[in-house]
């Protein structure tokens, strides 16, 4: 039947004006929720002054939607409700394939070139084509030109892929000395994070890169105070973190104490150092959030994705003083891990608060592990002696505990199963390295990291409802989120290597 025509006006009335107060009512309890909702929903179309690439490695749409998920568990139990991460609710969101010139998998060093300039390469390889002969330009030698003040901060050593490919150029990722020679040849203004792998080269015979950093006019400073007291006046700056964990990198956000730097302090010092009338850019990587899905480790993958969305609030501080000025990009390199947020033994549950019972990093427990290898004799090794330490660090406990009665420690206790294989990966761990059983089964239940700690991150973590089908990277494409100025330019789907050409574009490079 056909509708009057009176009565569709009157119906469309009404549809509008309950969408107008649905929008208000939206924005009110965003100002309730956050008061930079405002400001963060504002773009414009302003050729860009200050900057921000965020690169979570590793990090893909489920890396960022487990973080949401657990907020949301933890701070409302009893809801399924996610707790946003600031960067998510940006005005502008994009998604990037990764693949490079030789994989669908793509290593950090192709992606990360990609990026920073423009190009597809071999996994592997630092700021070259695809030739590894020819350097192309990348974004921050663009911007350089033009005056902008350059800063590149990471999580992990800043002779890593991901920072190296945003100032070196190199065949290899793997030819740290080489990479950390060439931070000083004045591209970027300030470093800041981690250290250095392989400073004095790899026979450790090499003049020191940090020596050379410092005769080319660096501050090298890893004390908290003058790191704290950098301003404007403080030239070219490499502060490294005083508190440095596995590999030279920062400490698991997980695993950091109070007092601790953090990637947001490094991102508030480097606000203060490039600041200047020409602009910036900065290139901020969380690259722990890779480590820890290489390792199936979900509860530090989460801190650290956390660490990244605490960084970024710094940014979005900044743009508020500079709206129409300065543009915010958050987005991964690549996927690591195959992470799902669901997985088989718990079919359409979640129970992520489990996770909350996780103390420490897998890397902080390999410590304790070690600690009772050099303490214990083998022979005399049980894993009871662990047990104590295993439900202190991951809150997991046998079915004959007295605590295991308990109804809030119901979703804690091992089964039968994976009391197994507790057993099965102890006993693994006890053996040196060499003397491990090799072979396809072992590759896939521990990856070749320490048994014991990452089977006590696989129960945790099955039990949480998330499971991982690599420990490596995968072909997932990942987010790109924007706000500020030039930032619509960054909607819809593209290419990793359009990150860096929309960037050219909206800075009037050539």
């Amino acid at each position: 039947m056909k509708r009057p025509k009176k009565l569709a006006v009157i119906g469309l009335s009404l549809l509008i004006m309950a969408s107008q107060m649905v929008g208000c009512s939206t924005s009110n309890e965003a100002k309730g929720e956050s008061e930079s909702k405002t400001e963060i929903a504002q773009t414009s179309s302003k050729k860009p002054k200050y900057i921000f690439t965020f690169i979570g490695d590793g990090m893909s749409y489920t890396q960022v939607n487990a973080a949401q998920v657990y907020n949301g568990t933890i701070k409302n139990p009893d809801k399924i409700e996610l707790d946003k991460l600031g960067f998510t609710q940006f005005p502008v969101v994009g998604s990037a394939t990764t693949q490079d010139a030789t994989s669908f998998a793509p290593d950090s060093a192709s992606t990360a070139t990609a990026i920073s300039s423009g190009v597809k390469t071999h996994s592997g390889v630092i700021g070259l084509n695809a030739d590894k002969k020819t350097a192309p330009e990348s974004i921050t030698e663009k911007l350089k030109k033009e005056g902008y003040k350059i800063g590149v901060v990471s999580s992990v050593s800043l002779d890593h892929a991901t920072p190296a490919a945003f100032y070196a150029h190199s065949e290899s990722r793997s030819d740290y000395y080489k990479i950390a020679t060439q931070m000083s040849e004045g591209t970027v203004d300030y470093f800041g994070g981690g250290g250095l792998l392989k400073p004095t080269g790899e026979e450790e015979n090499r003049k020191d890169a940090t020596e050379i950093l410092k005769e080319k006019g660096y501050t090298v400073t890893n004390d908290k105070d003058e790191i704290l007291n950098l301003n404007n006046e403080s030239g070219k700056v490499y502060a490294v973190s005083p508190t440095l964990q596995d590999s030279q990198a920062m400490n698991y956000n997980i695993d950091a104490k109070d007092g601790d730097l953090k990637l947001k302090d490094f991102v508030s010092k480097g606000i203060d150092v490039l600041d200047n009338e020409d602009g910036f850019f900065m290139m901020v990587e969380s690259g722990k959030v890779d480590w820890a899905g290489h390792a199936n480790d979900a509860m530090s993958n989460i801190n650290d994705v956390i660490a990244l969305d605490e960084a970024v609030d710094v940014a979005v501080e900044f743009a508020k003083e500079h709206p129409e000025e300065t543009l915010i990009l958050v987005t991964g390199d690549h996927e690591t891990g195959g992470m799902s947020i669901g997985q088989a033994t718990t079919g359409y549950d979640t129970a992520f608060d489990i996770l909350s019972n996780q103390k420490m990093s897998y890397v902080a427990f390999d410590e304790l592990i070690n600690e009772y290898k050099e303490s214990t004799k083998a022979q005399d090794a049980k894993i009871e002696d662990l047990l104590p330490i295993i439900k202190e660090k991951f809150g997991l406990m046998k079915a004959d505990e007295p605590d295991a009665s308990k109804e809030e420690n119901a979703n804690l206790v091992l089964s039968d199963y994976e009391y197994n294989k507790l057993v099965k990966a102890f006993e693994e761990t006890m053996k040196d390295a060499e003397n491990r059983e090799e072979g396809t089964e072992n590759e896939i239940l521990y990856g070749g990291y320490e048994p014991l700690s990452v089977t006590l991150t696989h129960i945790i973590n099955n039990k949480a409802g998330i499971g991982w089908t690599s420990y490596a990277h995968t072909g997932v494409p990942v987010p790109v989120y924007a706000m500020g100025a030039s930032a619509n330019n960054f909607s819809g789907s593209y290419d990793n290597t359009d990150i860096f050409n929309k960037l050219v574009e909206v800075c009037g490079l050539k």
